[in-house]
């Protein structure tokens, strides 16, 4: 580091750093941290009042530039800039439209009106720590706070990356503590309950695959019989079906909001590839779902030639009376009806697939195989089912000579045995 009098500077070789005195009477200091876009080398330039304060300055700048923590040249960004661009420019081209939606309420619903207005490269761990106890004192909830902390984490990594920032927040401030929601899966009784009042009406096959095979509710929706191999015994997830967005369609503002514009207009794809490559994955059909399928195959060609031109073939293997995939909506609403006419506690649907996993790890299915079988990419999922297999595995494991698929008899209330659960009636 070369230090010079009275503003008389020489070229410092190898892009050295340099202090000298100017003739404003200030200190000042500069130092070539890399090179700019047009080729040119990135000499920075500070000043201060003193030898030492520049000094300390310059050595500042020389550890950012080992590190490779200096921000880009040019105007510095504002949380709200940047996080604007990421959103529609950037994350789009990573994420499902799912996943965009997320992203778009913590942006604009919550980042940027909190803290938009800082300068990127000058946001502390505590502003955002103070953010995130103001948003919860307004309201939130803790899984909501989670849910921007995820956000902002993903957004300001991306402005590392790419240089706008040298390290990110973040990562140093302190997450939103989030109760962690208590997995409760059905029991096997439970289970034999749904499938035998399921039963009794059409799709019923819906319901075992997601209590044997734990698909998603998108994931089943949109599963069409070309992923389906009933010979070979197993069927592949390639597709989620999404729940409807929409746009205004109207040439005047009609002042209603997007969905209840009377021209509305769908926004977003019907269906989109699972959302990682975990996801996308071959499942195995256990010998009787497998039967239950081609049963409902049949059952499902028998209502196409019932409605004749009205069917609108779409290929779907859960599809309502005239061919069309049934809405997110319908389906609850018709798992919430199954749960009461089989008398069995309410739930989400998502249970269901807590059930499914729970049935592996109770089998002592590998971890690394439940996995792969629930389309999850990290094993900090499985670890959220641990507890509830200890829990539950003595009791169970009397029962699961077969599991789902015993043979067994279940005196109803019609004092009518059962059969074989999944096989076909």
């Amino acid at each position: 580091m070369a230090v010079e009098k009275n503003d008389k500077r020489t070229r410092q070789p190898n892009g050295r750093s340099s202090i000298y005195l100017g003739k404003d009477g200030k200190w000042h200091g500069r130092v070539t941290v890399g090179v700019r876009d047009d080729g040119t080398p990135d000499r920075r330039h500070v000043e201060r009042k003193t030898r030492a304060e520049v000094t300390d300055a310059v050595r500042e700048l020389e550890k950012e530039r080992d590190a490779k923590t200096v921000r880009k040249p040019g105007r510095p960004w504002t949380v709200k800039a940047w996080l604007t661009h990421w959103i529609e420019n950037v994350a789009p081209l990573a994420v499902n439209d799912n996943t965009m939606v997320g992203y778009g309420v913590a942006v604009r619903k919550h980042l940027i009106p909190g803290l938009g207005a800082h300068r990127l490269d000058k946001l502390k761990p505590e502003h955002i720590e103070t953010f995130y106890s103001k948003m919860q004192a307004n309201g939130s909830k803790p899984a909501t706070a989670h849910q921007v902390h995820r956000t902002f984490r993903a957004a300001l990594n991306e402005a590392v990356r790419r240089g706008h920032l040298g390290k990110n927040p973040v990562l140093l401030a302190k997450a939103p503590k989030v109760g962690e929601y208590e997995v409760e899966p059905y029991t096997v009784q439970e289970v034999q309950r749904l499938l035998k009042a399921a039963d009794r009406h059409r799709n019923s096959a819906r319901w075992a695959v997601a209590l044997a095979l734990g698909l998603r509710q998108g994931e089943v929706l949109g599963l069409k019989w070309e992923d389906i191999d009933l010979d070979g015994g197993f069927l592949v997830v390639r597709r989620s079906r999404h729940r409807p967005q929409f746009a205004h369609g109207c040439a005047e503002p009609c002042g209603r909001k997007a969905g209840y514009c009377p021209q509305k207009r769908r926004s977003n794809p019907e269906t989109s590839t699972t959302k990682s490559r975990a996801g996308r994955r071959a499942v195995g059909l256990p010998e009787q779902l497998a039967d239950l399928l081609r049963a409902h195959r049949e059952a499902q060609d028998a209502e196409r030639q019932a409605v004749g031109k009205r069917w609108v073939e779409g290929g779907w293997v859960f599809s309502d009376e005239h061919g069309r995939s049934p809405s997110h909506r319908r389906d609850w609403t018709e798992w919430k009806a199954l749960l009461a006419e089989a008398n069995v506690r309410d739930g989400r649907l998502h249970d269901a697939r807590h059930t499914a996993a729970t049935v592996l790890l109770i089998l002592g299915v590998p971890e690394r195989a439940v996995m792969g079988l629930m389309g999850w990419s990290t094993t900090a999922m499985a670890a959220r089912y641990q507890h509830m297999v200890d829990a539950v595995r003595a009791d169970v494991a009397r029962q699961v000579d077969g599991l789902i698929w015993r043979t067994v008899v279940d005196q109803g209330d019609d004092g009518d045995a059962m059969g074989s659960v999944l096989g076909p009636h």
